[in-house]
């Protein structure tokens, strides 16, 4: 008996192992630990690791107790603890890469009640005008004033063609970028219709005038009004003597002028003294417009929008066949005291012929 308790005072007894509560017993085994606690084995396992492998843990910031050893008795190696950093820097990247499509995934789709419009089709209200009552402004009462006295003073109508301008389109898009880096300023289609638009009035002088009374003045220069749109109102600026300008010339000089036209930085003399009007209708979308004659002028020409659009052409061997080409209206108004309907079918008709047939590459330097 003595030997027996010097022996249980000499060293402590084993842990018992775990076993099942034993059956019928009626009270269910308490757990010694929480399940998120180190297991005793992985305690037991850290308790036998060299200095060597302790410091290699610490600097590569691995817990020992999640480690499970794989050496001797459970013993944890060098080798354990390299393939635990690896997983944890593997884990820790996974972790980064989860957050961040997170982050840029788009927020679902909120369910809009059916009867309701989609908001991008609804157009912005104007809580600055609605409801208000106000004097013109002066600018406006001039405007409106001239367009009256237009209507009053000449008998207008309007004649309209269709133009392809698929040519057009295709030198423009092979144009553009050179053209901006040796010309300083884009190229539009515009340039292409004033060109067109001044070569044909040269050839017809009868939409190239003026009436004052009786009197008329067929002119012998081409001083081409740009209409422009502005937060003040419709503007004109005017581009002198168009007829001697190429594309790249027409370019430049029309978007100096429209630019500084937004910006109310004209002069007076570059507001007056047109013999023709162009006005880009199709900038907002407008297929055809039957546009005011601007007076003293005979005439007024409407671009409408480019559209792509099927239409029969003929092939190489002369038959017809369907394809996608670019086509616009062209609208021109016209004061018939002077002007007749042949007279604008036939200018308009010059118009089409040179737009179609596209021969611009010589300006652009294709």
């Amino acid at each position: 008996a003595p030997a027996a308790s010097r022996a249980r005072h000499a060293a402590p007894a084993a842990p018992a192992p775990e076993t099942p509560a034993a059956a019928g017993s009626g009270e269910p085994k308490k757990s010694a630990a929480k399940t998120s606690a180190p297991s005793a084995a992985a305690v037991a396992s850290a308790a036998y690791v060299t200095p060597i492998v302790r410091k290699f843990a610490r600097e590569k910031g691995i817990d020992l107790t999640t480690v499970t050893g794989t050496g001797v008795g459970g013993r944890i190696r060098k080798q354990d603890v390299e393939e635990a950093a690896v997983k944890a820097v593997e884990a820790a990247k996974a972790a980064r890469a989860a957050k961040a499509a997170e982050m840029t995934r788009p927020a679902p789709p909120t369910a809009a009640p059916a009867s309701a419009p989609a908001p991008s089709s609804r157009p912005a209200v104007d809580t600055t005008l609605r409801g208000k009552t106000e004097k013109m402004s002066r600018l406006r009462q001039v405007i409106a004033e001239r367009m009256i006295a237009s209507l009053q003073t000449s008998a207008q109508l309007t004649t309209v063609v269709e133009v392809d301008v698929t040519r057009v389109a295709a030198l423009r898009g092979l144009a553009k970028n050179d053209f901006y880096a040796k010309n300083g300023t884009r190229l539009t289609f515009l340039p292409f219709f004033v060109a067109a638009a001044t070569e044909a009035l040269k050839a017809h002088p009868k939409i190239n005038a003026t009436i004052d009374g009786t009197q008329v003045t067929y002119h012998d220069v081409e001083h081409i009004g740009i209409a422009v749109d502005t937060p003040r109102g419709l503007l004109v600026p005017v581009v002198k003597n168009a007829g001697d300008l190429s594309i790249p010339g027409l370019a430049r000089r029309i978007n100096d002028l429209a630019a500084r036209t937004r910006e109310n930085k004209v002069n007076p003399d570059e507001l007056s003294g047109s013999t023709f009007t162009i006005t880009n209708t199709g900038s907002g979308g407008a297929l055809f417009d039957t546009p005011i004659i601007n007076q003293p002028e005979v005439a007024i020409l409407g671009l409408g929008a480019i559209q792509k659009q099927p239409r029969v052409v003929k092939d190489t061997d002369g038959g017809e066949a369907i394809a996608i080409r670019s086509v616009c209206y062209l609208a021109l108004s016209y004061d018939h005291r002077l002007v007749d309907g042949a007279d604008a079918a036939r200018y308009l008709m010059t118009v089409k012929k040179r737009l179609e047939e596209g021969d611009f590459a010589g300006e652009l330097g294709l």
